[in-house]
């Protein structure tokens, strides 16, 4: 009697959770669509004209306004763009786990509204700053502790800002237009992913162009001030079609599952290890994987079932910080197996963030365009991105198709080997840099220069552009790589992993190249007499910085070959040698649309030069 008054109960439960799922499904359809596509674009294209048109010319700022070193100021810019790239790790984390994507997107415009704003009014108010002075004809007074904290209060403002805007930006779009039950469907989710990335690439280009010529033209008050008005236009737009958008609850993050599995691995590790064919694993009913691999075995102990009674009617388990899954664990091997390869990357990221000193020797080279026109120095970050946006077309619609007919089959770089090639044009990057250098400064001691960095020498900046074009073949190449190395090696559950990490990358080689600066400046300082990293560009020896890069990377060549040789197979070189499935046409058609989505949606902006 207990037992069918149980099941009626529970029918009727479900009952009323189908009815309301029904009536949260009819809400859900009067929200979202394509008409919340402006706002969400136009959020996050001003946020990247905003931010990104910041950074070139600020090493400029900190050295006329502030009255900061050149290498204390690189070292405060690797820092900045190391916490701007940690940042939408934290982010999504938060996202995920806690705020929800609509939150955190809002919360983050405030952050990065709020931070270009106190910059902003270090250009308005004289107190903010030191009084003016020549730092390189007179001894000038240095910032206080109030002026200087007030500095680095907006820069943690607008890596806040960028933690909360980046990661969720593009999701939360999707989920507007996703609806599974719409015919056009997939049509509509290409459209918004090309305007998208679209709007992206032009922000970009806008930014390294346009604001950067205000700051060059019309002062740092406009050229500081048209960034905070684009922001505060990306806030508003953004928050006045509330109304509109979906909001998903918040789900479980893959960060917690894989804390989980640590934990619950710690807690077992007196367990003896159990054989592969064990029935006491943990899994999903409809996961393929029943058992966990050999590989890294310690971590197996986290999904062995002690006591049934860990699990609930349903098989799940009751505590998750006490019995994990098989798929969590492979998860988490799968993350810690590319991890060597991930390290050999840095090294073209660390090459990649040295943006400070190419502007600085624009700042003393002709940049005339004829006889009128002048190229700002901080916009030759141009030539990467062009670089790189041209190549990933040619790569992706002339070379692969060309060589595809001249072969009569499907021709196709493996990752690993574009990665390598990449990591070569990056080596090559940083010899070319120290050649160019070496050239510039050895004209401006011919011309009397040597004292007055100031001065602009008888050398066309021209002779910049062909390390910007390296280092964006080097991202085209490497970058978009690493990317689609994750994207394909990684579960389907891993997708957000896959499209952080290069960001995180990013980060620990900033922090990197802080380290490698700051000790080359101390190695080479000899008392009174300053180091190879001088303030005075002419006296210093950046050459022979750049020389050290060079070597390190040529180095980092041997290290990716070994780490490269240890990770064995990817899953495109495996599809190659195994017979079953080299012909199976939907798992060809799976790499290639991961390595579609990557190429032309991921990887374009997210190895941007920071």
């Amino acid at each position: 009697m207990e037992f069918r008054l149980e099941r009626k109960h529970r029918k009727k439960m479900g009952e009323q959770v189908e009815e309301l799922n029904y009536e949260t499904q009819l809400s859900t359809q009067k929200k979202g669509g394509l008409i919340t596509m402006p706002f969400i674009i136009a959020n996050e294209a001003f946020e990247k004209v905003a931010s990104y048109g910041l950074v070139p010319n600020m090493i400029l700022y900190l050295m006329s306004d502030y009255k900061i070193s050149v290498a204390k100021g690189t070292n405060i810019l690797f820092l900045w763009t190391a916490a701007s790239n940690f940042a939408p790790v934290l982010g999504a984390f938060l996202s995920d786990s806690y705020l929800g994507r609509f939150f955190t997107i809002g919360l983050g415009s405030c952050f990065s509204l709020l931070g270009m704003f106190l910059l902003w009014l270090t250009t308005m108010f004289p107190e903010l700053k030191p009084p003016p002075c020549n730092q390189f004809t007179q001894i000038c007074k240095q910032s206080t502790h109030s002026q200087f904290a007030f500095l680095i209060f907006a820069f943690i403002f607008i890596s806040m800002g960028s933690g909360g805007v980046r990661p969720c930006s593009l999701a939360f779009g999707a989920e507007q237009i996703d609806n599974k039950n719409n015919v056009n469907n997939e049509r509509a989710l290409e459209s918004f992913f090309g305007w998208y990335y679209a709007a992206g690439a032009t922000a970009v280009l806008i930014a390294f162009t346009g604001i950067v010529y205000i700051q060059d033209h019309a002062g740092w008050k406009v050229g500081f001030g048209v960034p905070a008005i684009l922001m505060l236009l990306s806030t508003l737009l953004f928050f006045v079609a509330s109304k509109l958008y979906v909001k998903m609850k918040v789900k479980k993050s893959i960060f917690t599952s894989f804390l989980q599995v640590i934990v619950v691995a710690y807690k077992n590790r007196k367990l003896p290890y159990q054989p592969p064919n064990s029935d006491q694993w943990q899994y999903h009913k409809d996961s393929p994987e029943s058992s966990p691999s050999k590989s890294l075995r310690f971590l197996n102990k986290a999904c062995f079932i002690q006591n049934p009674k860990d699990l609930t009617p349903d098989g799940i388990a009751s505590d998750p910080w006490s019995l994990c899954t098989v798929e969590q664990i492979e998860e988490l091997k799968a993350l810690i197996r590319v991890l060597p390869l991930w390290s050999s990357g840095l090294m073209m990221s660390i090459n990649v963030s040295q943006s400070s000193f190419p502007v600085i020797q624009a700042s003393t080279m002709d940049r005339h365009m004829g006889s009128s026109f002048q190229i700002p120095a901080g916009s030759f970050a141009f030539f990467t991105i062009a670089v790189l946006a041209l190549w990933v077309v040619l790569y992706d619609r002339v070379i692969i198709p060309f060589a595809s007919k001249i072969r009569g089959k499907p021709v196709h770089l493996g990752v690993k080997l574009r990665m390598g090639i990449g990591l070569v044009f990056s080596t090559m990057a940083m010899v070319v840099s120290a050649i160019v250098e070496h050239a510039r400064r050895k004209h401006a001691i011919k011309q009397g220069l040597l004292n007055n960095p100031q001065a602009v020498i008888a050398m066309s900046a021209m002779w910049l552009v062909p390390q910007y074009c390296l280092h964006g073949l080097a991202e085209a190449f490497s970058a978009i790589g690493q990317n689609e190395f994750y994207y394909s090696e990684f579960p389907k559950s891993m997708s957000s992993i896959a499209a952080s990490l290069f960001l995180l990358g990013m980060a620990f080689a900033n922090l990197l190249a802080s380290l490698i600066l700051s000790t080359v400046e101390r190695l080479t300082k000899n008392g009174a007499k300053e180091g190879w990293i001088a303030t005075n560009i002419n006296q210093g020896r950046y050459d022979s910085y750049y020389w050290v890069l060079a070597i390190m990377s040529f180095v980092n060549l041997f290290y990716f070959m070994a780490c490269s040789w240890a990770y064995g197979p990817c899953v495109d070189e495996t599809m190659k040698s195994d017979p079953k499935t080299s012909n199976s046409e939907d798992t060809i058609e799976e790499l290639q649309r991961a390595r579609s989505i990557v190429v032309e949606r991921q990887s374009l902006f997210k190895s941007l030069p920071s």
